[in-house]
């Protein structure tokens, strides 16, 4: 593979140019004639499939359904929701003739679904016994809000779950809470060899409309923070914008409590900026679709039995889906630097020699070489593959911290996020500290509160007096 084949760019050096290559150049994905409108390709798509695969199941274990409702949202529904929630305008995409007729009313391209939802809910809902409702939609939603769209990680058009709970009590709501959020940190250990801030947010950085916004929050290899999955509850307002009402067990009429949450398509993009290296795409095992890649080394007189062996490992670890790369033409190098930068995190190398030690030369994605008997193969790829997933999270882990700095100095706060770091510090409530010190820092925000607080707070960075809690700040997407 020719250098301007493969990535150009280090990591370390213009993450952001490297990013732009690694997501063309590994195929995950390609821009379009729409601004911010990216083409999943398989590569990527197929991880999406395995987060919905994984997630739903776990849904579907505490009650929540599947369901979809339409794309587009009148704009009647829509405006009583903006008129309702304050904070809550999203720039939408408007569908405003059908051919050369105008419509009587616009139409927004859904942006999210609460407005659909909430209508059809208030019809829906009528007794403490139709409580709780738990129905979730993977869909995909269009917010025309930004001018420099990211592959992935802000793009005008994305993928996501969107839950939308319906609850009579406050007990009900906070157990699915916690059950959801371990649902999206579980997953994003286990699978996506992720760590994450988990927390809440201020309330001047919560969801519009809601009571209360929790979040994980992921650190990225440039020092910005990307919120990932979250939580919202919602308590009443959205049913008091919606008329969403039942009658308890006493007759008596009352308002739904709600909850919202996610997972998106971002979270791909997350993965692959902290994951991947200056060849390419590394990929945590368990999202590959092909775990392992067979590469024959060939020379004319001995290829018939490299090949015959080749195609007998394939099949004998078909578990693992296995490419056998039996391509004539391209030197062993080339090949490897193909697969090294598509991300398959195990190869394989069979030649004449290795052949008769009966054995291959394996060599992970993470850079591992290791000589293996042909018979232990089966015995040994999981571990290997077991301790690819554990190196991943680790060096995340180290990322992460790495990149906090805790301080309740201002100017030590300015100097770390100049320094392209998280800062953990102590605020009060006001939003008024919350703004200057964006304005200090040239755009840094609180990200969120997380759930272990010290004991004895000290005084607010800002403004000096009492804090009311600890919090992570930086810059974020």
């Amino acid at each position: 593979m020719s250098k301007q084949e493969g990535i150009t760019v280090k990591k370390e050096q213009d993450f952001s140019e490297w990013y732009q290559q690694l997501i063309l150049k590994s195929e995950l994905a390609d821009y379009t004639q729409v601004s911010g409108c990216i083409v999943f390709r398989p590569r990527s798509y197929q991880v999406w499939e395995k987060v919905q695969k994984v997630i739903d199941l776990e849904f579907k274990k505490i009650g929540i359904q599947n369901s979809y409702f339409p794309l587009f949202i009148p704009e009647s529904l829509l405006s009583r929701e903006q008129e309702h929630v304050k904070g809550f305008t999203p720039e939408v995409a408007w569908v405003t003739q059908s051919g050369e007729e105008k419509l009587n009313e616009r139409l927004a391209v859904r942006p999210t679904s609460e407005a659909i939802m909430y209508d059809s809910y208030s019809k829906w809902i009528r007794s403490y016994r139709d409580l709780p409702l738990k129905l979730n939609q993977w869909n995909n939603v269009v917010r025309w809000e930004f001018k420099n769209p990211v592959p992935f990680l802000r793009t005008r058009e994305f993928l996501w779950n969107e839950g939308h709970n319906v609850y009579s009590n406050e007990k009900d709501l906070d157990k699915d809470r916690d059950i959801i959020l371990k649902i999206y940190s579980d997953f994003l250990k286990d699978y996506m060899a992720l760590p994450g801030l988990i927390g809440r947010k201020t309330d001047r950085e919560k969801f519009a409309g809601a009571k209360a916004t929790y979040s994980i929050e992921i650190i990225i290899p440039n020092g910005k923070a990307i919120q990932g999955p979250d939580f919202h509850d919602d308590g009443n307002n959205f049913a008091k914008a919606y008329n969403i009402k039942y009658l308890d067990e006493k007759e008596k009429e009352q308002y739904v409590l709600q909850a919202t949450y996610a997972i998106t398509t971002r979270m791909l993009g997350v993965m692959f900026a902290i994951h991947s290296d200056n060849k390419g795409l590394v990929l945590p095992p368990k999202l590959a679709e092909n775990k392992l890649v067979i590469v024959p080394i060939i020379f004319e007189d001995s290829k018939a039995k490299v090949f015959k062996e080749a195609e007998k490992i394939k099949k004998e670890l078909g578990i693992y889906n296995p490419i056998l790369d039996d391509r004539e033409g391209y030197s062993p190098g080339w090949k490897f630097s193909e697969w090294e930068l598509k991300g398959i995190p195990l190869r394989l190398e069979i030649g004449p020699k290795d052949l008769k030690a009966k054995q291959v030369v394996l060599v992970t994605r993470l850079g591992k070489k290791l000589n293996i008997k042909i018979s232990e193969l089966s015995k040994k790829i999981p571990k290997i593959l077991e301790e690819m997933h554990e190196e991943l999270y680790k060096n995340a882990e180290k990322l992460m911290k790495n990149s906090i700095v805790e301080t309740n100095n201002l100017n030590e706060l300015i100097k770390v996020i100049e320094n392209k770091k998280i800062a953990l510090t102590q605020l009060c409530k006001s939003e008024e500290c919350e703004e200057w010190i964006k304005s200090k820092t040239n755009g840094a925000k609180t990200l969120n509160i997380p759930f272990k607080q010290k004991t004895n707070l000290g005084k607010c960075v800002y403004c000096g007096k009492k804090a009311d809690y600890s919090v992570y700040i930086g810059k974020s997407y």
